[in-house]
């Protein structure tokens, strides 16, 4: 039984995913009642101000970035927990059968997946650092750097597992027990993950040219699940991308505007560099993938049908 087979286990009414993405927008909204409480503190009670907040970040009206950045996380961390209950007790199956195949999660391929992209994201940004050193400013404040790196990585990976298991566990076999095939969910779960993204100021300020960089990581990690028959190595590139883009380098209009070690002060601008990963790095890895688990017959995982696993079993 393979992965998107899995969803077979348990019961698969359409209702139901209906209800656990409604579920889950609700939870994310009660759960940002603390962000509204810590916006009403920070300006005095002033709801003129706090409504007035153009691009509803609420940095600009004096919330500690840290503080802001673990009340985001807390809202993730709701709606992973509505999604565990929902895959338990209205699907009827392991939670464990949204993220893998084997008989348990091999955190090995986690932690390859980890490091392995760890070191190219550090690489890549001291690269960009050492030849425009003119657009980095030095950043260091110990107190809220160690605190912003305690919370990258302990709290940021809850965020980056959530998307994960939403996006390329839950949806990924729902729409492929629903369309029978594997690249519309692929297409499709990619194409959302990255319309998720087109709420992110990066947007506002590169232009939605820049969603070819977010749906190509959302194929990147789609890819990397179908392939290998769990979500394993694409928990482990998405969270330490976002935790290495937390504390080494921040911008003021990017989603991520922390206490990292340096601030990016070039002008934002839509380069060749924002393709660099999908046309370049991702290929180069998915390659370093295929040849570590022995990967083969991809038309098959990628864009092939899914059969009844009764019919596999019998063949």
């Amino acid at each position: 039984m393979d992965f998107i087979q899995q969803a077979k286990i348990g019961r698969n009414d359409w209702w139901m995913y209906v209800l656990a993405f409604i579920a889950m927008f609700f939870g994310i909204q009660i759960a940002s009642i603390p962000l509204l409480i810590a916006g009403y503190l920070a300006v005095d009670g002033d709801m003129e101000r706090l409504l007035a907040d153009a691009n509803n970040s609420f940095l600009g009206i004096g919330i500690n970035k840290n503080l802001y950045l673990a009340i985001i996380i807390f809202t993730f961390i709701a709606a992973l927990g509505i999604l565990y209950l929902f895959v338990r007790y209205v699907h009827k199956r392991d939670f464990k059968s949204i993220i893998t195949t084997r008989f348990k999660i091999d955190w090995k391929r986690f932690w390859f997946a980890f490091f392995l992209w760890g070191g190219i994201a550090v690489f890549s940004t001291i690269i960009s650092i050492y030849l425009a050193p003119e657009d980095f400013v030095w950043n260091f404040k110990p107190i809220p750097f160690f605190i912003l790196l305690l919370i990258s990585l302990v709290l940021l990976p809850f965020q980056t597992s959530t998307e994960e298991l939403v996006f390329r566990g839950y949806l990924m076999q729902g729409l492929g027990l629903l369309a029978k095939n594997r690249w519309f969910p692929l297409l499709i779960t990619s194409v959302a993950f990255g319309l998720l993204h087109g709420m992110n100021p990066e947007v506002q300020k590169l232009g939605w040219g820049i969603m070819i960089f977010y749906i190509g990581t959302g194929l990147f990690y789609g890819i990397s699940t179908l392939m290998d028959e769990g979500i394993e190595l694409a928990l482990g590139l998405h969270a330490v991308n976002n935790i290495v883009a937390a504390f080494l380098v921040t911008t003021d209009w990017t989603v991520f505007q922390t206490d990292a070690l340096y601030i990016d002060t070039s002008k934002p601008e839509l380069t060749w560099n924002a393709y660099i990963p999908v046309f370049v790095l991702y290929p180069l890895v998915l390659f370093i993938f295929s040849k570590k688990y022995g990967w083969s017959s991809w038309q098959k995982k990628l864009v092939g049908r899914v059969d009844e696993p009764d019919l596999i079993a019998k063949s």
